[in-house]
């Protein structure tokens, strides 16, 4: 079975990467990418949100995202995915080639491939749960 697997932004299919150059607007503010407004959403209102929104890459804003001195919201476990959901459906369909990409892979399963993240990736050795592929492959299906 063919799969489309992806990580990084400069690689193949990179342009799945929330690390991916893709500037959106999301609750009237801009967002660099994808990953600056996921992180972000972790610390909502607050001023750390504000520092990850203008981190200047998006490492950065993952590393910021990840500094558990500050609190993460309450909630935050019950509403990544819809975070994240949010994140992608605005990425695709603010940038036309971004979406028509997306089309294109058809019903091939995309998997994020990375042994670094269990959770929204498949772990490296296909254990993990890609759950950043799935909302992928549902916005594709809502997309098409």
């Amino acid at each position: 079975m063919i799969v489309i697997h992806f990580y990084g932004p400069d690689d193949a299919w990179g342009e799945f990467s929330n690390f991916y150059p893709s500037p959106m607007t999301v609750g009237g503010l801009s967002w660099p990418t994808s990953e600056h407004y996921f992180q972000a959403a972790k610390f909502p209102g607050s001023p750390h949100a504000e520092r990850i929104r203008w981190a200047v890459t998006p490492a950065a804003a993952k590393s910021l995202g990840g500094d558990r001195t500050i609190a993460l919201r309450a909630d935050w476990l019950a509403v990544r995915d819809e975070v994240m959901r949010t994140a992608l459906l605005a990425k695709f369909t603010q940038h036309r080639d971004l979406g028509a990409l997306l089309l294109g892979t058809g019903d091939t399963p995309l998997v994020e491939h990375t042994e670094y993240d269990a959770y929204w990736g498949d772990g490296g050795d296909g254990s993990g749960v890609n759950r950043l592929g799935q909302l992928l492959m549902q916005i594709r299906a809502e997309l098409a």
